[in-house]
C-alpha cells in the first residue's frame, strides 16, 4: 500500500515539475550518480586504533553517547549498517590513524604502507565502496603546534615523510579501485597567541608541501585544506585560506572546502564558482558548524542548500567532490550518519530540481521579479514526493522507517558494547 502511495505522489510531483520545465527522471538519474565521501571517524569519534591516547591538534568529540566503535571489526559493521540506509553508492573516507596492524604489527606514522590498509580494500572490494584517504597529523606524540611548519627539522621531516607515505597509500588505492583516491592534506599548525613569525611558518609550509608533492602519480587526487583556527591554536593559523588557495591555484591542486572551517557569516557556496575558475576540481566537507567549527551533524539548512544549488548551477557535478566531516558523539553515531547523508542527498536533489533553463532566461531578460517568484515557488513544490521515489529505486527506508532500523541495531548491538 506505501509503495502505491508513492508511487502516485511521485506521478503528480513528475507532472507538475514538468509544467515548469524540469525533467525529475532525469534529475533522480543525476542524483544516482552523486557519491558521498562517508567519514570514518563518525563511529568512533575520530579516535583511530593506534592506541588510545587522548585527541590533541584541535580536535575534540563531544558526548559520550554509547555504543561507539571499538575495534576495526566494528567500525566496518556500522559503516555497512549505516549504508545500507542511504539510497546510492557512496565512498569512505580514511584516515592514516585508522591503519590495520592485526597482520603487520605496529609501526610510526612515517613508516606506513599500503599494506597497512590491506584489510581496508579487500573490504571496500567486497562492499562496492570506493576509497579516499588522509594524512593524520593530529594525537601524536609528535603532534606538536607546528607540524609541516615546524622549524624543528627532525619534526618537520617526520611529518613530509608521513605524509608522501600517505600519497603512495592513496595510489595504491586508486589504483586497485580503478578511480582515484582524493588525498586530502590537512594540519592544525598554529599559535595560541601572536607570533612574530608568520612568513617563517608559512615558508616552512610551502616547502614541506613542494616535498611532498614531487612525487607524480596517476591513481590519487591531492587536496589542502584551511582553516580559520583550532582550540588551542586560536591567533595564528598556518595554513589559512589565503595560503591554500594560492598554492593549489599555482600547482594545480584541488582545495578542500570545510564548511565549519570559515567564519560564520561566509557562504561556502560564494566560493565555488571562483574556486573552478582556477582550480581543476573542488572537494567539500560537508557538516553543521553551529557558532564555528562544531561539526554538528549535517541537516537540510540554508547553508547546505545554498552550497548544493551552487554546484548544480556551475554543472560541476563532475568537478566537486563532497565528502562528510561531522562527529557528533551525543546521540546514535549510526543514526547521525543516516540523518546527514540523506539531508545532504536531499539538498542536491532540491538543487537538480531547480528550472534553470527558465531562471536564467529570466536573468538574461532583467526579470528580476520573475526569478525571484519563481525561485520562491520551487521552495514548496513536491520535492519530497521524488525523494521518496528515489529511496524506493535503492531498496532503502522511505521517510521516517529507517528510525526503527537503526534503534534495532542499536538494541542487538551496540548496546551490548563496554
Amino acid at each position: 500500500m506505501k509503495q502505491d502511495l508513492i508511487l502516485k505522489a511521485y506521478e503528480i510531483a513528475k507532472e507538475r515539475y514538468a509544467a515548469i520545465g524540469v525533467d525529475t527522471d532525469a534529475a533522480l538519474e543525476k542524483l544516482q550518480g552523486v557519491q558521498l565521501s562517508l567519514h570514518c571517524w563518525q563511529a568512533d569519534d575520530v579516535g583511530g586504533f593506534e592506541s588510545a591516547g587522548e585527541l590533541t591538534g584541535g580536535i575534540q568529540a563531544t558526548g559520550n553517547y554509547p555504543g561507539k566503535a571499538r575495534n576495526i571489526e566494528e567500525l566496518q559493521a556500522d559503516i555497512e549498517m549505516a549504508t545500507s540506509l542511504i539510497p546510492g553508492k557512496h565512498r569512505l573516507n580514511l584516515h592514516a590513524n585508522y591503519a590495520d596492524f592485526r597482520q603487520t604489527g605496529p609501526v610510526d606514522r612515517d613508516q606506513l604502507e599500503p599494506k597497512h590498509f590491506e584489510s581496508w580494500m579487500e573490504w571496500a572490494e567486497k562492499n562496492g565502496m570506493k576509497l579516499d584517504f588522509n594524512s593524520t597529523s593530529f594525537s601524536h606524540p609528535k603532534s606538536e603546534d607546528l607540524t609541516l611548519s615546524s622549524p624543528k627539522e627532525d619534526i618537520r621531516q617526520f611529518w613530509v615523510e608521513h605524509t608522501k607515505r600517505c600519497r603512495a597509500i592513496a595510489e595504491e588505492m586508486g589504483r586497485r579501485q580503478g578511480d582515484p583516491a582524493i588525498l586530502n592534506i590537512w594540519i592544525h599548525d598554529g599559535s595560541k597567541d601572536i607570533t612574530v613569525n608568520r612568513m617563517a611558518y608559512r615558508a616552512n609550509l610551502k616547502r614541506s608541501l613542494d616535498e611532498i608533492l614531487e612525487q607524480k602519480y596517476d591513481n590519487m587526487k591531492d587536496c589542502v585544506e584551511s582553516k580559520v583556527f583550532g582550540i588551542g591554536l586560536e591567533s595564528y593559523t598556518v595554513g589559512s585560506n589565503d595560503f591554500y588557495t594560492a598554492y593549489a591555484a599555482k600547482n594545480n591542486k584541488i582545495v578542500t572546502l570545510d564548511t565549519g572551517h570559515f567564519h560564520p557569516t561566509e557562504s561556502i557556496g560564494d566560493k565555488i564558482s571562483s574556486l573552478l575558475l582556477f582550480t581543476p576540481e573542488v572537494m567539500l566537507h560537508v557538516s553543521r558548524p553551529v557558532r564555528w567549527d562544531s561539526d554538528h551533524v549535517t541537516i537540510i539548512n540554508d547553508e547546505t542548500l545554498d552550497l548544493t544549488k551552487e554546484i548544480v548551477r556551475c554543472d560541476a557535478l563532475d568537478r566537486v567532490h563532497i565528502g562528510l566531516d561531522y562527529f557528533d558523539a551525543s546521540i546514535n553515531r549510526i543514526g547521525a550518519y543516516v540523518i546527514g547523508s540523506r539531508a545532504t542527498q536531499k539538498c542536491l536533489l532540491q538543487a537538480l530540481l531547480e528550472p534553470l533553463t527558465t531562471l536564467r532566461q529570466y536573468e538574461a531578460e532583467g526579470k528580476g521579479f520573475e526569478r525571484l517568484a519563481l525561485l520562491e515557488e520551487c521552495k514548496s513544490l513536491p520535492w519530497n514526493a521524488v525523494w521518496d521515489m528515489f529511496c524506493l529505486k535503492n531498496n532503502v527506508p522511505v521517510g521516517e522507517d529507517y528510525i526503527a532500523d537503526i534503534q534495532k541495531y542499536e538494541q542487538e548491538v551496540t548496546s551490548k558494547r563496554a
